[in-house]
């Protein structure tokens, strides 16, 4: 592998590249659909969802749940009361629902160690970003936080990265980006800088690969060597 020579910052996404926080989306998806006498969508279907952001999250499962029942697609008086209860269910769920990737301290530890910045960035309300980092011990690991309501454009859009690189002072060949989702490489190839897809997470149901990378690896930790950092072996 040739090595990046020239990076000096890391961004990562978070849901399906850190975190997976499936469960807790899950739950709060399904709570506020219950909540209108809707029809429960279930966690494999609520993963294909998720990437876009809380408002779009609530589009799709309203989309859904409303073929379901044969009913006339959403208003904006019921988007808007999909999207209140869905912060109010996740607010309970969003810290005992998401459960961090294996390898990921190991990794963050180790890219810190060495000197390279860190920045998250994400289409999560930015209100449940922080609470999240803080309870699996992983917030003091990044310079930069972007979340979804600090930008007026989220991904696939390049503002959340382009802010990166200005907060971080990196020109875009010094930064590497790392997700799982094709938002996150559409973002970062908008944005000038490389790519790493991670094949893990959710993307739709579509493997990472069709959205072209610079690079695909199967586990968080393989990004280590591509920065000339040492391979860490996470123990199961």
């Amino acid at each position: 592998m040739n090595k990046l020579t020239s990076i000096r910052g890391v961004a990562f996404d978070l849901d399906g590249t850190l975190i997976d926080s499936a469960p807790g989306l899950a739950y709060a998806v399904d709570s506020a659909l219950y909540a209108l006498e809707l029809p429960q969508a279930g966690e494999e279907r609520v993963i294909t969802w998720i990437g876009n952001g809380a408002d779009v999250l609530m589009e799709r499962a309203l989309a859904w749940a409303l073929t379901e029942k044969s009913r006339p697609q959403a208003d904006d008086e019921l988007r808007a009361m999909m999207r209140r209860l869905f912060d109010r269910y996740y607010a309970q769920a969003a810290q005992e629902g998401s459960f961090l990737f294996p390898g990921v301290v190991e990794t963050l530890s180790a890219l810190k160690q060495s000197d390279i910045a860190l920045a998250l960035v994400t289409n999560k309300p930015t209100a449940f970003v922080m609470p999240i980092l803080t309870a699996l011990g992983i917030s003091d690991f990044f310079s930069v936080i972007i979340g979804g309501d600090d930008v007026e454009h989220k991904k696939p859009h390049p503002e959340a990265v382009l802010k990166v690189m200005q907060k971080l002072h990196l020109q875009p060949d010094a930064l590497l980006f790392v997700g799982d989702s094709r938002n996150d490489i559409l973002a970062a190839r908008a944005a000038g800088c490389r790519s790493v897809g991670l094949t893990y997470g959710y993307n739709y149901g579509e493997a990472i690969a069709l959205s072209k990378p610079d690079y695909v690896y199967d586990r968080l930790q393989e990004i280590l060597p591509l920065v000339g950092l040492p391979h860490y072996e996470h123990q199961e």
